[in-house]
């Protein structure tokens, strides 16, 4: 995750320099225009300005603009699911990196702890240990004193106790994946609608008098789109995460059960 975060900040600060870079270069193109034209070529200079100043505005900027042409409505309902859904993402992506133990060091940490003490200073090297594989050995050997089978059945109960500390909210930003799409179509649907009912009122087929509406009605979709493709992304990310989590959590599991089985046998 370290890597993932130290890649994009790279990204970032070699767009934003690219970005100053190319605005900064834009603006000086019509101070320098102007020293080498004459009078007869001051259309041409307005429209190179023009253009400048277009090209000058930059992605985030024209996405701005883009985003109030839409509208209130639908957009801003997107926006809440994305800011809803990064949200949820973030703080489940912390959770998750948190939760992760080396469990090889952690099995080696507890199996020293078992031979040289006993249960209880096993127990005492798990509640040093943060994250859920600390947490099920803990309560196998809470129960080692009673039985194998019954530790067994411990850290199956609370191993399906941590599972859905890890999968707590996930369900959430896959709502919003599906809905945001679907309020960018349903702002389109409602948007053309109103571009035929001006059609209907004017009686005349004017493709001027219907195309900014249309234009409007399918930025919420676009909109929608590149909402639900940002939470996929986070979201199969956190599967990922919690599937690596899990397989760790079962394969400590067995390990401590053939610990315990050959403690028992020792004694």
């Amino acid at each position: 995750m370290k890597k993932l975060f130290s890649i994009l900040a790279i990204a970032a600060m070699v767009f934003a320099g690219t970005s100053n870079a190319t605005a900064s270069a834009v603006q000086t193109m019509p101070t320098n225009a102007q020293l080498l034209v004459t009078a007869s070529t001051v259309t041409i200079i307005q429209d190179e300005a023009g253009s400048s100043e277009a090209e000058s505005k930059g992605f985030h900027q024209d996405l701005k603009e883009r985003f109030v042409e839409g509208g209130p409505g639908f957009m801003g309902i997107v926006l809440l699911c994305l800011i809803l859904g990064l949200a949820i993402a973030i703080e489940r992506i912390i959770y998750l990196n948190l939760s992760t133990t080396n469990t090889q060091k952690l099995a080696n940490n507890v199996e020293d702890a078992l031979n040289s003490g006993g249960i209880e200073a096993a127990k005492e090297v798990c509640r040093n240990t943060k994250g859920p594989v600390a947490s099920i050995y803990y309560q196998g050997l809470d129960r080692a004193t009673e039985s194998v089978e019954a530790a067994e059945k411990a850290v199956v109960s609370y191993g399906g106790v941590q599972m859905g500390q890890l999968e707590k909210n996930v369900s959430w930003i896959s709502l919003f994946i599906a809905l945001a799409p679907m309020l960018g179509f349903m702002g389109t649907v409602i948007g053309m609608i109103q571009a035929f009912d001006k059609i209907q009122s004017a009686g005349d087929m004017n493709p001027s008098l219907v195309a900014g509406g249309i234009k409007v009605a399918l930025l919420t979709t676009v909109f929608g789109l590149i909402v639900a493709i940002i939470l996929q992304i986070f979201y199969n990310y956190i599967i990922a995460k919690i599937d690596s989590i899990v397989n760790s959590m079962e394969d400590a599991s067995i390990t401590l059960i053939d610990m315990l089985v050959d403690y028992k046998n020792k004694k």
